[in-house]
């Protein structure tokens, strides 16, 4: 599979939790290969009155993954508030996605590739008649499309995903939401690669349906596993066009969360939510809050397991 981004399939969940992609630098991937093996962690220290937490999530899960542990849900219970990677309670936001997942300048898929090219999209389609028509998405970015395919290819029927357990929770204990940054600008981000290098990517998603299944298993083998060094690694193997784009992804944004992180838990207790992606690596969220002067703890989170 030559692009894993695992996407909103129209409904409210951040996309960009798993972006592949390569880089020809190893620094990064090496430095958290002996973390411990978690995606929730405490923040302390540097003047903060009370911890606050940190979770990786996967932003589309097969059902029965897409669980509270004991420790995430301690973690919602001392948080007075909750971060996503997009504020998922504000309605009026996240209907804004259907106007940014379309093209500028009202481009269509046919646009962009040869009608030979555009055949073998359209025969897939209709080989696999689950997935949304393709007349629907004509005029959705290319990335969105094959992000849409690879959700299809999960291992199971009933899906969700971890923002939605957690803010189901939040709600419950009506707790305050709010996101690190807005819907437009996640969308904005796909603005930035060139539509026609998206469409090729789709082509070649289309092209390695076979690959595809067992790539989307090792995708949430990993997680599950939670090993922090892995996760990077199957983020950073990824042999598609956005190689060029690593900062823009990923890195960029995670340096402009610290602040607004920091600015959040001086106000008191905060569970922040984002992608597993975004947490290792010399410039993931826990190095870089390291680098800040916080302390980070991995916590144990163990679906019907208690802490320890």
């Amino acid at each position: 599979m030559r692009l894993l981004i695992t996407a909103i399939l129209l409904c409210s969940l951040p996309f960009l939790g798993f972006a592949q992609v390569k880089t020809t630098s190893k620094k990064s991937v090496t430095q958290l290969v002996q973390a411990p093996n978690s995606v929730l962690w405490e923040i302390s220290g540097n003047g903060l009155e009370k911890p606050s937490y940190l979770f990786g999530t996967m932003h589309i899960l097969c059902a029965q993954d897409a669980l509270l542990s004991d420790s995430l849900q301690f973690s919602i219970d001392r948080a007075s508030q909750v971060y996503f990677e997009v504020d998922m309670d504000n309605m009026a936001e996240l209907m804004g996605l259907f106007k940014y997942i379309k093209m500028k300048d009202n481009k269509t898929l046919s646009d962009l590739i040869t009608p030979a090219e555009y055949d073998r999209v359209k025969k897939y389609f209709a080989e696999n008649r689950s997935i949304l028509p393709l007349s629907m998405m004509e005029r959705f970015k290319p990335y969105f499309i094959a992000s849409i395919l690879s959700e299809s290819k999960m291992p199971c029927e009933t899906k969700n995903g971890m923002e939605e357990v957690i803010m189901q929770e939040v709600k419950k204990q009506q707790k305050e939401i709010n996101g690190l940054e807005s819907i437009a600008f996640q969308a904005s981000i796909f603005d930035s690669i060139p539509y026609e290098q998206q469409a090729q990517e789709l082509l070649r998603t289309i092209d390695s349906a076979g690959v595809e299944d067992s790539m989307t298993q090792k995708m949430l083998d990993v997680y599950r596993s939670q090993n922090l060094a892995e996760i990077e690694k199957l983020t950073l193997q990824e042999e598609g066009g956005v190689a060029a784009y690593l900062d823009l992804f990923l890195y960029g944004r995670n340096a402009k969360w610290i602040p607004l992180i920091e600015t959040a838990m001086k106000k008191g207790s905060t569970l922040f939510a984002v992608g597993a992606a975004h947490l290792p690596g010399g410039k993931g969220v826990i190095q870089l809050l390291q680098n800040a002067g916080y302390r980070l703890r991995p916590m144990k989170h163990s679906v019907n397991q208690r802490m320890m």
